[in-house]
């Protein structure tokens, strides 16, 4: 504590913050990582690991083309209309049949979602929006606020697959969020890699071994969302499946809002509500930068205290190998208000059609377990899994639960709606003799 009164007056008299990472020169693999420069100047550490290329398959004959175009498994019909109406309200009426009920085995969450959604669009300015299914009846205000001021039509048929780990086409992409590293995924990374699965995990700007500039504008949502864009469009093959926690989980909303036909699958871990980010101005991360270095050790403490489940000696170990909010005072400060997202609405997520598996640990005190449970009601495809054990760190609780889970889902293929099977062909008419 005294180290870091100490760290911090020095930092107000020289005026510069302490414990800066240099932007590295090499952007060539080491010790199993590999440094790639985003942008000049900008270069981010990655592991990406996997079993090694296998040869190029033989190209498919006539006959297994024409099996593969009547192949109808995991074929899904996504209907949904979406309406915003000029009083702040927002209809999603669900058109076709989700495949909720069937997800996975010992779900948590309700089986079939309602016919029609009605949403009070959150504010940014602090007050949330409220879920309630039903009818679009329940509005008030006059016939003009009533209105619907846009409308946006799905309908699209997505194929979803089992993902596994000897197919060559599938990438696992892991992002942290604030104040960690690409360390907090190790036991998943291992998990993974073991079953041959192909996976990446970068680390943010600023974080980890990442370069960390300073410049405040280089920890803004956007800058860091085209951060990882650079990283999907350099290893992203045919089927990718983005798996995010905190923070992250916006990037990976990000990512599959803007690449549909590329991502397979989405993990959200303890993510948050479907709710635009707007930073807070009466956070303390706006104290300046010294004076949040001074408090570190407490603000340490504090994550301990709010991030797990417990506090013992096994947790405190977790959180210094995870490197979890292990970040400079300016890192952390520009990080957290940098995060100003409008896009990133109910109806931003209310348009994706990727399945998504939400995951809670429910001693999380950083997130209520009411806002993931609204992030599954507004999403089309999705599934909510409560973890008792876990709190805002589970991955690194609960490695064990949370690793089966992840598989569980990667494997997970819908059964085909009935209106896709195909009609029994006629039998051929008998011989007359």
């Amino acid at each position: 504590m005294l180290t870091g009164v100490t760290d911090g007056i020095f930092c107000c008299l020289l005026g510069t913050p302490p414990n800066a990472v240099g932007p590295l020169e090499s952007v060539e693999s080491s010790d199993g990582y590999t440094f790639v420069e985003v942008k000049p100047g900008r270069v981010l550490r990655v592991k990406h690991a996997g079993p090694a290329p296998a040869a190029a398959p033989p190209p498919p004959s006539s006959a297994s083309s024409d099996a593969a175009q009547g192949d109808l498994s995991g074929l899904v019909r996504c209907q949904r209309r979406i309406t915003v109406y000029r009083n702040g309200r927002l209809l999603v009426e669900n058109l076709g049949r989700a495949p909720r009920a069937d997800l996975l085995h010992g779900q948590n969450g309700s089986g079939e979602p309602p016919a029609a959604l009605e949403v009070e669009l959150a504010d940014p300015a602090g007050s949330d929006g409220r879920l309630a299914p039903g009818s679009a009846g329940s509005g008030s205000g006059s016939g003009s606020a009533r209105r619907p001021k846009r409308t946006i039509h799905i309908d699209c048929e997505k194929r979803i697959t089992s993902c596994k780990g000897a197919q060559a086409d599938v990438v696992l992409f892991f992002i942290h969020g604030v104040g960690g590293s690409l360390a907090i995924w190790k036991e998943q990374l291992d998990f993974f890699v073991r079953l041959g699965y192909e996976v990446v995990a970068p680390d943010l700007a600023g974080h980890g071994a990442s370069s960390a500039p300073q410049v405040a504008a280089a920890y803004t949502f956007y800058a860091l969302a085209e951060d990882m864009r650079a990283i999907f469009k350099r290893y992203a093959k045919k089927r990718n499946v983005l798996i995010g926690h905190s923070y992250g989980v916006s990037f990976c909303t990000f990512l599959a809002h803007e690449y549909p036909d590329l991502v397979h699958k989405v993990i959200m871990i303890n993510g948050g509500g479907p709710t635009a980010l707007e930073p807070s101005f009466c956070s303390i991360f706006n104290m300046p930068t010294c004076v949040l270095h001074c408090l570190s050790p407490c603000l340490a403490w504090s994550f301990l205290k709010a991030g797990f489940a417990r506090q013992g000696a096994k947790e405190k170990q977790l959180l210094k190998e995870g490197n979890a909010f292990n970040v400079s005072s300016f890192v952390l400060r520009a990080m957290m208000s940098g995060q100003y997202w409008p896009e990133g609405d109910e109806v931003y997520h209310a348009e994706l059609t990727v399945p998504v598996l939400l995951v809670h640990g429910m001693h999380d005190k950083f997130v209520p377990v009411e806002e993931d449970q609204r992030m599954a009601e507004i999403l089309l495809l999705a599934f909510l899994k409560l973890i008792d054990e876990g709190s805002h760190m589970v991955m690194l609780e609960c490695p064990e639960t949370v690793n089966t889970l992840l598989h569980e889902f990667l494997l997970w293929e819908p059964e085909p709606s009935p209106k896709a099977l195909p009609e029994p062909l006629p039998a051929p008419p008998e011989d007359k003799k």
